[in-house]
This record gives C-alpha cells, structure tokens and sequence, in this order.
C-alpha cells in the first residue's frame, strides 16, 4: 500500500467515481489509475467499489471504511509537511481557496495582493464554486479553507469557522427604475411586485430571502438567478428584474448606471466564514493571509484554537462591511 494508491483512492471518491476526471485531478493517466486501484483492492482482498462493466457505480460499505482512514492519513502527511516547512522558515508553497464568486471577485483581491507581496513564492489557487460545494471541496481535502457565508451567526456545521465579517442585501436597479425614485423605504409588498434577480440559493426551500417573504404571506417572482454577481448586475441593466445580492457585489465608481437601495431592514444580515478543516496545521503565510483578510481574528488566538481543535471560540463580533471600507478608505487618505 502507498501514499499514491491512497491519493487515487480519494481522488476517485472526490470525482464522483469519475476515473477519468480523477485522473485529471492528480495528473495521472486512466490506465494508471485503474491499475493501481486494481492492485490496492487485490492487497486488501476486496473491492472499493461496486461496478457496472467497466465503470464504478458506488463505494462498497469497505471501501467507505478505508476511504476514511486514508482522508486521515492523508491530512497527518500533509500536517507533517506543513509542521516541517514552519520549521524550516520556507516562504513558498500553495494556497487553495473555495469560496463563492461575490467573494472571489469583490472580497479577495486585495487580501490576496498583500498575502503576494509579503509572500511573492506563495502561489494562490482560487475555486469559485456554488454555496453548496465550498465546504464539500474542504472536507475532501482539495483545499486549503473555504470562505462561505450564512445567515446571521449560525456557523457552518464542519470544520472550525472563524467569523471573517457581517454583511448585507441590497437591491439594485436602473437609475431610471420607479423604486430609484421613491423616498419611502423598500417593503417587501414592493419587493414582490417586481420581477427578482438573484443568487442561485435564493430558490432553495432554506433560502433566508424566500422565508422572509413568506412568512409576510408574499411570494417573489423570481425571474432569474445565477451565481455571479456580475451576471445579476448585467441582466438588471437589461432589464430583465431588480437585483437583490450581496452589498459587497456593489461597486459605486463602476456601477454608476445602476442604484443602491439598501433593505437591511427586510432581511436578516449574514455572515462570512473562514473555515479550517480539523485538526490542521496551517502554514505560517496561511495565518498571515486570514490576519489580513479578518484583522480583528488576532493570530495567536487562532493558533490557540487551531491547537486545541475548539470548533466555537469565544471571538468577539466580527466587523460589518461597511466598517471594513470606512477602514480601508481612511487607511488609503
């Protein structure tokens, strides 16, 4: 049995059972690949998987057995090479972010410069993915944290989160748009009237949006969704509907054809995440990137929590948006 055996494994499970984009995944070919999952089944004296012809249908109630025990030796391999490479002051290796579009195009870059600039042998890898799939990317490994976002406090349910900041809705339409002219506040009586351009989560039955209108008694007439903030902005310059997405995705200096409605008093607010997997040990330009990206999460402290495997340390509340650009713009004069 090798680590690369235990690699494919994973990378198999990871791929949906797909050998072929597995092989992708670890750069390897399908032959390869086959070969020695083959000769790993035949060492242990069972299969890994269920088969249909030639491909693989499910893992078997073994090979869910196995596939854990080598998610776990993989990580302690990891955190071996993580530990050594603290040890030996290295500045150069690999950051893996999964987050979520709004968060790579409006949040990131600027954490992300500072992180290249004190590390420039750092390179950074950024999978913009749906909500759903940020934390699935984290527990299989594939890459480093995640930052994702929730409701209000409620932390996501694996790994260990560290509140990064709070953040609202808002609702944007064409500066000719009859809500850009009205000086009363949006209700969600107006909100309804109108066709809606949202976030792919808008539609889920736990979305926070659909709840608020329903227990108003009101049904949204979603028009479209999508899971950029850019393709949202560019429908409502068509026309298509008002958009309600995340404050962030707002841009003053560019979006001036556009206007910002703000309804913080119609949606509960969200928070984002920077979430670690378990048991972890994070390189040192690693705590260095969430230091920049979530200032107030004092580094000593998150090493403390990271040691101690604490899954709801007592952090105190994380700043709003708007807190963090009053900050940056002050610190910019």
């Amino acid at each position: 049995m090798t680590f690369t055996q235990l690699r494919y494994l994973v990378a198999i499970a990871d791929a949906g059972l797909n050998i072929t984009l597995a092989a992708e995944r670890v750069h390897a070919t399908q032959p390869g690949l086959s070969k020695l999952l083959r000769q790993l089944e035949d060492e242990l004296g069972f299969q890994l998987f269920h088969r249909k012809g030639r491909s693989l249908h499910a893992i078997t109630h073994a090979g869910t057995q196995v596939l854990e025990r080598a998610r776990t030796i993989l990580a302690e391999a990891e955190n071996i090479r993580s530990t050594a490479a603290n040890l030996r002051n290295e500045s150069h290796g690999t950051l893996r972010i999964a987050t979520t579009h709004t968060q790579a195009r409006f949040v990131l870059p600027g954490a992300i410069a500072a992180l290249n600039r004190s590390y420039p042998q750092v390179s950074v890898h950024l999978q913009p993915v749906g909500d759903a799939d940020v934390i699935s990317l984290l527990d299989g490994g594939q890459v480093d944290l995640a930052i994702v976002s929730t409701t209000s406090d409620m932390s996501p349910p694996n790994g260990i989160a560290l509140p990064a900041y709070r953040w609202n809705r808002i609702v944007l339409v064409p500066r000719q748009h009859p809500l850009a002219r009205q000086k009363q506040p949006v209700t969600l009586e107006r909100l309804a009237m109108h066709p809606l351009i949202s976030y792919d989560s808008s539609l889920k039955p736990e979305s926070s949006l659909g709840r608020a209108f329903q227990a108003a008694g009101l049904q949204p007439q979603i028009a479209m969704t999508a899971s950029d903030a850019d393709l949202i902005k560019t429908y409502v310059r068509e026309g298509l509907g008002i958009g309600v997405l995340a404050e962030m995705a707002f841009q003053p200096e560019l979006d001036t054809d556009l206007r910002r409605l703000d309804i913080d008093h119609l949606f509960a607010p969200c928070t984002a995440w920077i979430v670690l997997r378990r048991e972890s040990v994070l390189r040192e330009y690693m705590l260095d990137f969430i230091g920049v990206f979530a200032p107030h999460l004092e580094r000593r402290m998150v090493s403390r929590v990271l040691a101690a495997n604490d899954a709801a340390p007592p952090w105190s509340d994380a700043p709003h948006w708007r807190e963090r650009q009053a900050l940056h713009k002050a610190a910019e004069r």
